[in-house]
């Protein structure tokens, strides 16, 4: 994973640090857009997987949008490259501030989650003068089968125009002084999907709304039927990129647009998270009666999402050597915070672990950076670029 040069270096850099390997992130995003291509689909990348400025400036560069869910989102996606007529702006509890922000950048779309929401940027808009373009999220109430905390396209979540509230909500946009164009609908499943057949449920589903707005003489620009793809966790060396070609070939299959309807996704984890790793040292061993404890530098202040809920990241020690490989040890790989929460792994195999050996804690690309926090006022943390 890192050459022996890179590691050589790392070992200089003070711990916890983020490990990037930009060569395959680009590598990862042009095979994306390429197959995305075939079919004339959009990719919009949502910037809350990680939006580090170097990340951002490597995406934008790529020349893909941009999908935010803050006013400060599509700040930072503007100033590091992104077109603001490619950025979308999703999110349930958009601000009025942040409203008025992403309408000052004219992006490309709101994708709108309320008819409340429908009616307060339909207000601000007509205050700046200005067209709101606006996508209505119908939720398809499709389950995902993945951890309840990134289940979004169920009736119980809040995601998602409520469907007694659609009439109301092509009645306020065809009001003349509604501020408002109607120029898309939004679809969004959830999160680390890697049924393909999920998939296949929600084109069934976009081609039912869309024959129901069709019919009611709205033909609608955008199909955007958001992101969701999984990634290989457990095995990141054998899969570092995601069969992108297999998932827009469901799309092209089973999604039957009207002519000129363009489709668009929102990718974010199949896109960064493979790039990116959290290292870390050993601080301590307990070996204990049951339990062996490797105590890192790292903990869920800086990678949440073990903590969260329960996420599986695989963990490789970075200064084993072929002797120390023969043989493995159980470890329970915990962090220094004051929360019982704060595990990376139970029961992991690792070669013979000792203070101040190097781990890496994989795919950390997606949803770790961007979700860390000072809690127990941690240090600032250290990056390493793979250029």
């Amino acid at each position: 994973m890192i050459s022996t040069t890179i590691l050589e270096q790392i070992q200089q850099e003070e711990t916890p640090l983020y490990y990037y390997d930009l060569p395959l992130l680009r590598e990862t995003i042009t095979t994306a857009k390429a197959q995305a291509d075939r079919w004339g689909y959009h990719i919009h990348y949502a910037v809350k997987a990680n939006f580090n400025p170097r990340i951002l400036q490597e995406i934008s560069a790529c020349g893909i949008g941009a999908d935010c869910v803050s006013g400060l989102e599509i700040e930072q996606a503007v100033a590091h490259g992104f077109q603001a007529s490619e950025i979308v702006f999703a999110g349930v509890g958009k601000t009025d501030r942040e409203i008025q922000t992403a309408l000052k950048h004219g992006i490309l779309a709101f994708n709108v989650e309320s008819l409340e929401e429908l009616k307060v940027i339909g207000n601000l808009a007509r205050e700046m003068q200005l067209e709101a373009r606006v996508a209505l999220r119908i939720n398809p109430n499709i389950d995902a089968q993945t951890h309840h905390y990134i289940t979004t396209g169920l009736d119980e979540n809040k995601f998602g125009i409520l469907m007694h509230e659609l009439e109301a909500c092509l009645s306020f946009i065809h009001t003349a002084a509604s501020g408002l164009t109607l120029v898309g609908l939004h679809f969004h499943v959830g999160s680390q999907i890697t049924d393909w057949t999920v998939f296949k449920r929600l084109c069934l589903k976009v081609n039912e709304w869309n024959a129901w707005f069709i019919a009611r003489g709205y033909i609608v620009p955008i199909l955007n039927v958001g992101g969701g793809v999984g990634i290989n966790y457990t095995q990141p060396d054998t899969e570092p990129i995601v069969d992108f070609a297999s998932y827009f070939a469901i799309f092209n299959q089973f999604l039957t647009p009207e002519k000129g309807q363009q489709v668009h996704f929102e990718l974010g984890r199949s896109l960064v998270a493979n790039c990116g790793s959290l290292l870390s040292r050993v601080l301590y061993i307990k070996n204990g009666v049951n339990k062996n404890f490797a105590i890192l530098d790292a903990g869920m202040t800086e990678l949440l999402r073990p903590a969260l809920y329960q996420a599986y990241h695989k963990i490789d020690s970075l200064t084993a050597t072929e002797v120390t490989l023969e043989k493995t040890v159980q470890y329970e790989v915990v962090g220094p915070i004051c929360e019982s929460s704060d595990c990376f792994g139970k029961n992991i195999q690792l070669p013979p672990l000792k203070r101040g050996d190097l781990l890496a804690i994989r795919s950390a690309g997606a949803y770790g950076e961007v979700m860390a926090s000072r809690y127990n006022l941690r240090q600032p943390l250290n990056y390493y670029f793979k250029e």
